[in-house]
C-alpha cells in the first residue's frame, strides 16, 4: 500500500509530452523551414507545383503533356502554387517574426536579433511580390490573421508599393556590423551585407516589374536601389545550398533522377534558337545525348513544344542540374545587369550604357555556367548577339538574351516574358489557351471565400489566365 501510494504522488505530467514533436519551435528554425520551402517552390520542375519553366518554352514534356497545353486545372496548380507560398513560407515567417521578437536575449545579441527580424521581413516581401505577380489581387492585410478565416483580397498594385515601403524600412534597419541566423540560414549563412544587397537587389526587380505601366515611381525605385548597392558579381547570387541525402537535396533531382521518371526533355523553343547562335552554354544546360557520327552539327534536337515527345530521340535536361547539390538560385547577377540595360533604355540614372550592362550580364551568364572569356568574346561578336546589331528594338534585344539567361529559373523568366513581352512564344495547337498571363485562383477559394474571390476577379478583369497584371504591358 505504501508503495501504491508513493506511485500516485509522481507527477506523470511529462509523460505527455511528445518528445518528436516539441510544442515550442525556435523562430531561426522556422525561418529556416520558411527559406527552404520558397526556394524549393521557385525551383522544382514538379508538374503539380511549378510550371514556369514550360510556361517559358525551357522544357516540354514527354508522356503527359497537359501542363505543357496549358491545362492549369487537372492538378490543381495553382491551388498547389498558393498554398507552398502563404501556409508553408509567410506562415512560418511570420511565426518565427513573432517567436524570435518574444525571445529573451542577452543585450550583446540584441542587434543580431534585430537583423534576423529585418531579414525575415526582407523574404516576405519576396514571397509575396512572387504571390502578386502570380495571381494579381490576393489576401495581404487579412492573410496571416488566424481571426479571418476569410481574408479580403487588396489591390495587387497598392500591396506592390506597400512592399516597396516595409522593404526599404527593414533594409534601413539592418546592421551590417553584426550576425543573423548563421548557419540557419541556407543562403548567405547569416550575411548580413549580402542580405542587404539581396534585398536592394529585390527593390530594382520590383521597380522594374513596374517599369511598363508605372514610369515615375519604377525610376525611383530603380535609382534608388543601384544608388544603395545591388549584385555586382556572380558571388552574390541568392543561392540556396543543398545538401547531397534526401529531404534536404535539390528539388530537381528528386523530380529527374529520384522518381524515376522521364517526364521532359528540352524544348525545340529554345534549342533551335542557341543552336542558331552556337550558344556556348548549350552542353551547361543539356545533355548532348543526340550526337550523331552521321550528322555531327546537329548535337542538340528539342522535343517540339507541347507534343507528345518520346524520352530517347530528344535532348535531355544537363547532368549537372540533376545533381542533388546543384545550388538553387532565385536571383542572379546575369539577371540584375540585364534590369540595369532595361533601366538605361527608359532613362534611368543607373550609370553606363545598355550595351555595357547587356554584355556584362551575357558574361556573367556564360561565366556561371561554367563557359570561358574567349567564349564570351567569341559569341559577342556574332551580329545576331552584338547589341548594336541585333534584331530589333531593346526590348527584343534584351528580352531573347535575357529569356536564354534565365534557364532553369522559370518564375523569372516567365516574369521578363510578361514585362518585354520577347521573345515571341506560341501556344502549341491543341493548348487550352495562349500562354497564361497569370495564374488563375484555386478553386478552394471559389468554394470557400466566394464573396471575396468573385470581388477580386472582377477588379482585375477576371479570374482567367489571359487577364493581363497591373504591370503587364497591353
Amino acid at each position: 500500500m505504501l508503495l501504491f501510494s508513493a506511485s500516485c504522488e509522481k507527477d506523470l505530467s511529462e509523460l505527455n509530452q511528445d518528445i518528436k514533436n516539441p510544442a515550442q519551435v525556435p523562430g531561426e528554425s522556422l525561418f529556416t523551414s520558411a527559406q527552404k520551402d520558397l526556394v524549393d517552390q521557385l525551383v522544382s520542375t514538379n508538374v503539380n507545383y511549378n510550371p514556369f519553366r514550360l510556361f517559358c518554352q525551357y522544357w516540354t514534356q514527354t508522356t503527359y503533356i497537359d501542363e505543357s497545353n496549358y491545362d492549369l486545372v487537372t492538378r490543381n496548380i495553382p491551388e498547389q502554387h498558393w498554398s507552398e507560398l502563404y501556409r508553408y513560407v509567410l506562415k512560418n515567417l511570420d511565426e518565427a517574426s513573432v517567436v524570435i521578437s518574444e525571445t529573451e536575449v542577452l543585450a550583446a545579441q540584441e542587434v543580431a536579433k534585430n537583423n534576423k527580424l529585418q531579414i525575415i521581413e526582407i523574404l516576405k516581401v519576396f514571397t509575396y511580390s512572387v504571390l502578386v505577380e502570380s495571381f494579381g489581387n490576393i489576401p495581404y492585410s487579412e492573410a496571416l490573421d488566424i481571426n479571418k478565416l476569410l481574408p479580403k483580397y487588396d489591390d495587387g498594385q497598392t500591396i506592390y508599393t506597400d512592399l516597396l515601403t516595409k522593404l526599404d524600412a527593414a533594409l534601413g534597419k539592418l546592421d551590417t556590423n553584426e550576425g543573423s541566423f548563421g548557419t540557419a540560414d541556407n543562403i548567405y549563412f547569416g550575411d548580413v551585407a549580402a542580405w542587404k544587397k539581396f534585398g536592394n537587389t529585390i527593390k530594382l526587380r520590383m521597380g522594374m516589374t513596374l517599369a511598363g505601366k508605372m514610369t515615375d515611381l519604377a525610376k525611383t525605385t530603380v535609382e534608388s536601389a543601384v544608388a544603395a548597392g545591388v549584385f555586382t558579381s556572380n558571388e552574390d547570387n541568392a543561392t540556396m545550398t543543398y545538401l547531397s541525402s534526401p529531404p534536404n537535396t535539390n528539388p530537381l533531382y528528386i523530380d529527374l533522377v529520384a522518381s524515376g521518371r522521364n517526364d521532359f526533355v528540352a524544348a525545340n523553343t529554345l534549342v533551335d534558337k542557341m543552336n542558331s547562335l552556337e550558344d556556348p552554354r548549350r552542353p551547361f544546360y543539356f545533355d548532348d545525348n543526340m550526337d550523331d557520327p552521321a550528322t555531327p552539327e546537329v548535337e542538340y534536337v528539342g522535343g517540339i513544344y507541347g507534343d507528345n515527345n518520346t524520352f530517347s530521340l530528344y535532348t535531355h535536361i544537363a547532368k549537372g542540374i540533376e545533381s542533388p547539390t546543384f545550388g538553387g538560385t532565385v536571383m542572379d547577377y546575369a539577371e540584375v545587369e540585364f534590369m540595369l540595360a532595361e533601366a538605361v533604355e527608359l532613362g534611368f540614372n543607373v550609370g553606363g550604357t545598355a550595351e555595357e550592362h547587356y554584355n556584362k550580364a551575357i558574361e556573367a551568364s556564360i561565366l556561371f555556367w561554367g563557359g570561358t572569356s574567349s567564349d564570351v568574346d567569341a559569341y559577342l561578336q556574332q551580329a545576331e548577339v552584338a547589341y548594336t546589331t541585333a534584331q530589333g528594338e531593346w526590348q527584343e534585344k534584351i528580352g531573347i538574351q535575357k529569356w536564354i539567361a534565365l534557364y532553369n529559373r522559370g518564375f523569372a523568366g516567365w516574369l521578363s516574358w510578361r514585362c518585354l513581352d520577347y521573345p515571341v512564344l506560341t501556344a502549341p495547337g491543341d493548348a487550352v489557351s495562349d500562354i497564361p498571363l497569370r495564374l488563375t485562383y484555386p478553386i478552394v477559394e471559389q468554394t470557400l471565400n466566394g464573396a471575396n474571390w468573385n470581388e477580386a476577379s472582377t477588379a482585375i478583369g477576371g479570374d482567367a489566365v489571359s487577364t493581363r497584371l497591373f504591370f503587364d504591358l497591353d
